[in-house]
């Protein structure tokens, strides 16, 4: 099966207040369909891989491959354009523009990516929607949905360009148990209905146990 993400010989430093190793020699890779988490208590690095991984963050040793192109020391522009085209993101706030419609919300990061008419976009964000059973909310504000809402909201806009990966950032962690699971099912139907790749930080157990693979860290470190 082939490989959409992996890293050779990652290592971070934080450089202020004193030089600290916050991650070492990462190695890892994600499969085509992979539905992977990464657990590790609070500190650990999670996160901060996770930005690496996303593109977000430049100031890295070691090499980052997305679809076998050789992402690390690409300029700006072209991570941008990466980042949208390639990795979706759903956070643990979803990070809507309140005063947006939830259709408009959905469409923003194709019409960043600007390779589809207005029409097109609008075509494909009312398709997220209706695949996540919220097509019914697309002429509403985004400030006048619910919290479980305003997440599957967060999903269909990291699904509006295809991306070859979904990251996700503790995207249960302000939900309660029922929305989680939910966001949980319409993990797992993108992973083994749409064949897409999914990596996601979680601190949930129960969530984790859900998905194919637990990748552990502990001390900046993959222990397993």
């Amino acid at each position: 099966m082939e490989t959409v993400l992996h890293t050779k010989n990652i290592d971070k430093y934080f450089r202020n207040p004193v030089p600290f190793h916050v991650l070492k020699n990462i190695n890892l890779s994600v499969k085509k369909g992979e539905f992977a988490s990464i657990m590790g208590k609070s500190g650990c690095g999670k996160s901060t891989l996770l930005y690496i991984l996303s593109t977000m963050d430049r100031d890295y040793e070691g090499e980052l491959f997305i679809n076998e192109d050789l992402i690390t020391g690409q300029d700006g522009d072209t991570l941008s354009r990466i980042r949208n085209e390639h990795i979706g993101f759903v956070f643990q706030f979803h990070y809507l523009l309140s005063e947006f419609t939830v259709l408009e919300n959905v469409m923003l990061p194709a019409k960043k990516l600007a390779r589809k008419s207005y029409e097109e976009i609008t075509h494909d964000a009312m398709e997220k929607l209706r695949m996540l059973n919220i097509d019914h909310l697309a002429t509403k504000r985004a400030s006048r949905v619910s919290g479980g809402e305003k997440q599957r909201i967060a999903i269909a806009r990291a699904l509006i360009n295809d991306p070859t990966i979904i990251m996700g950032d503790e995207p249960t962690g302000n939900l309660d148990s029922y929305n989680a699971d939910n966001v949980l099912d319409i993990f797992r139907q993108l992973s083994d209905e749409q064949g897409l790749s999914l990596l996601i930080v979680t601190h949930d157990t129960e969530f984790a146990s859900k998905t194919d693979r637990i990748i552990t860290m502990s001390d900046g470190r993959i222990i397993s």
